[in-house]
């Protein structure tokens, strides 16, 4: 599958938090572990694409999976599973916004939605999901984060 395919949080190093109304900045570690040229420690990202990725995991991530917070998670990935149908959808619709208001403090969920409405995927077994949100210390930018699922088995 290409990388263009979706955004996976790992390309928005453009994305930076610029904004004057911004009172502190996200910054977290870079999980592919590269080399930070100048400190020679681990690089670190931060802003907007330590947020996108932080989505995307908690998004991706297994109720159970989370040591010692087991509570933590969406379990999309068995929904797979299933027969991708309007029910389906609108629970895994609910279980990503549920999620992602209660663990991530920093954004505001606006609308979570599948870019394949007339369920073609059910033959590609995959489902491509839209989530757009507010960062909360820069309420004007809306940003996304495009995930796709596929079925491996």
């Amino acid at each position: 599958m290409p990388a263009t395919q979706y955004n996976s949080g790992f390309t928005d190093a453009e994305s930076v938090n610029n904004s004057s109304r911004s009172n502190f900045t996200y910054k977290d570690l870079n999980l592919n572990f590269g080399r930070n040229p100048v400190t020679a420690d681990v690089a670190t990202v931060s802003d907007v694409q330590d947020v996108k990725r932080a989505v995307r995991n908690l998004v991706l991530l297994n109720p159970g999976e989370k040591p010692f917070h087991p509570e933590i998670g969406t379990g999309i990935r068995g929904m797979m599973f299933e027969l991708i149908t309007p029910p389906v959808l609108m629970t895994m619709r609910n279980r990503i916004k549920f999620v992602l208001d209660k663990y991530e403090p920093r954004v505001t969920v606006t609308d979570v939605s599948f870019n394949d409405p007339d369920f073609q995927a059910m033959d590609n077994n995959s489902v491509n999901i839209e989530i757009q949100f507010y960062l909360n210390n820069v309420p004007a930018r809306l940003e996304e984060v495009d995930i796709m699922l596929k079925r491996i088995r």
